[in-house]
């Protein structure tokens, strides 16, 4: 429903999937991408620049195929020199990182003594770091006050220890949670300590808990409050009933912001104080619309909706010196980034076709803008810009093995949907296109369905064109780069209107002349799951179809998802009042999949919460009742997508050559 580039909750997003290196050698000899080299690529993110302007904090990520896991570390990066190097050793899970205000230690979130979550604390010049908190159930999120003096931490509460009998008794109450929770849900609160760790006090308290999903604590200027965002019950499903909060420290007084409707998300403080800006979906319905920015000030009035001139999913924003903002968002098949004041007018930056990752972006004090970027032909880099008026300079160069490889030239492509919607999507060509050859044609469909198709690095259309295929990434209402009417036309259209786009998009590709139209597969996961499963039962002619994680019965997800009821807003509410059953059943892909006819593979992990697996059970007998070929591949792990190196490889190879051996 690339990016686990999340730029805001992560409802069906396809994932961005990255494996990482063990040794450059082995590959030498290759001039075209395979599968083999998703051990060379790093991913890249938290860019943090210091408070002198002179380095940069990144966290790189790589691979260990032997021990089936992933290595973080830190790196520090010399502006002027552009000469990196790492900071820390052997703390695979490290993440967060910050400067202190002073400039003089960078800390960050590491596995502490007790395998949880804590902020660890080192001299900038490196050395070993120390364990500063000593959280019982781990930190899940922290933030320096600006006066350097304090930590906001985020902890979860503990489950109250039972004594005597009734420490057998294992039942709790079931809220909105997902079907395969195991204990009661427990609320996430505020605490601070002191800048070494010392004199931790929790600061929130009662049920209502921190919402993990949409955004994050930040401090005012003057360190006296916190603003944060809250939902009244622990319960997963519960986000979509969040509120903006204010709290002061010293009084504890909080103050409500924004009570919704829509899901706040990623607030801060303006540098006069005079304001809270905030992200939010401009509509009812959360995600089925774009976010916009928001502002109210101390007292919770509200001001006014910021940049409405912008129509794009705008979740991100920064501050500049001069309080003026810089703002992204998908935009096409692009990425955009702009530059206004808080009640101007708002003008594109250039970025010179590099699209930064908006969850990767950080300004630094003479207002240098740092992000974690990519373009087509270029996987992940760090990106600099003195100013706004800059052009993006490249100054790392962890992924250039992948960049000089042969890859395949990338180019977007417009249709008009049959009810005028004006459509986009990305083709990658095999390297060594010719126009005047036939070639077989793959989609690999973008999940969400707010999510979006664009010109960025992918490694697996570069891995499938490789193989001389021509992939299509198309766009479909629903997606989150083309403005509020189309995000939020795919309400009570789940399946019908978008799967009409990419019947659009897919003749648009036949009119250049060169598809082999007797060799066309679909496939996607998550959202892009749903779609290959509605396409298959809807259309024919495929050759093959790969469903990852498909949403195949609404039903299913209302009840028994990780956010269950929230996909409600885009069904027309709770199936069980009046005969809104029908319309579920009329959106759900099971209800037609008995007019499959295509070859299809199956993929799911048996503990995804946000897709349960038993919707990937029924499609499966569906598909065997009725006769066709089809294969169910699980995954006994947790999460949206397999989260260790060996899974995700092993989903890429069964998904590449079920295609390949039905072509």
């Amino acid at each position: 429903m690339k990016n686990f580039k999340l730029p805001y909750l992560p409802i069906l997003l396809l994932l961005a999937i990255s494996i990482f290196p063990k040794s450059h050698s082995v590959f030498a000899q290759s001039s075209n991408l395979t599968l083999e080299h998703f051990d060379l690529l790093v991913d890249l993110s938290s860019p943090k620049i210091s408070p002198d302007g002179t380095k940069i904090l990144l966290i790189n990520r790589k691979a260990d195929f032997e021990e089936n896991k992933y290595i973080n570390s830190l790196w520090i990066v010399t502006k002027d020199t552009k000469e990196a190097k790492p900071l820390t050793y052997n703390r695979p899970s490290i993440h967060q990182p910050e400067w202190s205000p002073n400039g003089e230690h960078i800390t960050f979130l590491a596995e502490g003594n007790n395998k949880k979550q804590q902020i660890f604390k080192l001299t900038s010049q490196g050395g070993e770091a120390q364990q500063l908190t000593h959280s019982k159930m781990g930190v899940i999120t922290y933030k320096w006050s600006p006066n350097g003096l304090f930590f906001a931490y985020v902890e979860k509460d503990s489950l109250a220890e039972k004594k005597g009998v009734e420490k057998h008794n294992k039942s709790f109450e079931v809220g909105y949670d997902w079907y395969l929770a195991k204990e009661a849900s427990v609320p996430a609160h505020i605490w601070i300590c002191s800048n070494e760790g010392k004199n931790a006090y929790q600061l929130t308290s009662g049920e209502v808990g921190y919402n993990v999903f949409s955004g994050s604590i930040n401090w005012s200027y003057d360190s006296k409050k916190l603003v944060y965002i809250a939902q009244p019950k622990p319960h997963s499903a519960e986000f979509l009933n969040s509120s903006l909060q204010l709290i002061d420290i010293e009084t504890r007084k909080i103050t409500v912001l924004d009570k919704g409707p829509g899901v706040p998300a990623n607030p801060s403080f303006s540098k006069d104080l005079s304001v809270v800006l905030y992200s939010k979906t401009r509509g009812l319905e959360p995600f089925f619309n774009p976010m916009g920015l928001f502002s109210v000030d101390q007292n919770g009035v509200k001001k006014k909706d910021v940049i409405l001139d912008i129509d794009r999913n705008i979740s991100r924003h920064f501050w500049f010196s001069d309080q003026s903002l810089l703002v992204g968002a998908p935009d096409g098949t692009k990425v955009s980034l702009w530059r206004g004041l808080l009640d101007g007018i708002y003008k594109n930056l250039d970025t010179n076709g590099v699209l930064p990752s908006l969850n990767n972006i950080a300004i630094g004090p003479d207002d240098e803008i740092v992000f974690i970027g990519s373009k087509a032909s270029e996987p992940s880099e760090l990106y600099y810009m003195k100013n706004h008026q800059s052009i993006p300079e490249k100054i790392t160069s962890f992924n250039d093995t992948i960049s000089q490889l042969n890859l395949g030239k990338v180019s977007s492509i417009n249709w008009k949907s049959e009810d005028g919607f004006e459509e986009d999507g990305v083709i990658t060509y095999p390297p060594d296109f010719s126009s005047n050859k036939k070639y077989p044609l793959v989609l690999y469909i973008h999940g969400g369905p707010m999510g979006s198709s664009l010109e960025d690095f992918n490694f697996f259309a570069q891995a499938f064109a490789a193989q001389g295929w021509v992939v299509f990434q198309p766009n479909y209402r629903g997606s989150n780069n083309l403005g509020k009417a189309y995000q939020r036309s795919v309400i009570n259209d789940a399946g019908e209107g978008p799967g009409k786009d990419v019947m659009a998009g897919i003749e648009a590709i036949k009119k250049l002349g060169f598809i082999d139209e007797n060799k066309m597969a679909v496939s996607g996961w998550s959202y892009g799951g749903f779609m290959t499963v509605w396409l298959t039962s809807h259309y024919q002619g495929w050759k093959a179809a790969v469903a990852g994680a498909a949403v195949t019965d609404w039903f299913d997800w209302y009840n028994m998802a990780d956010m269950n009821i929230w996909s409600g807003y885009g069904l027309g509410g709770s199936p069980w009042l009046n005969d809104n059953a029908d319309n579920y059943r009329k959106q759900s892909p099971i209800t037609y999949a008995h007019q499959i006819k295509t070859p299809t593979l199956i993929l799911s992990n048996t503990l995804d919460q946000r897709v349960t697996v038993t919707q990937s059970f029924k499609l499966f007998h569906n598909l065997k009742d009725n006769g066709v070929e089809t294969k169910f591949i699980a995954y006994p792990v947790s999460g949206h997508f397999p989260q260790d190196p060996v899974h995700r490889k092993d989903v890429f190879k069964r998904w590449m050559f079920w295609i390949k051996d039905h072509f």
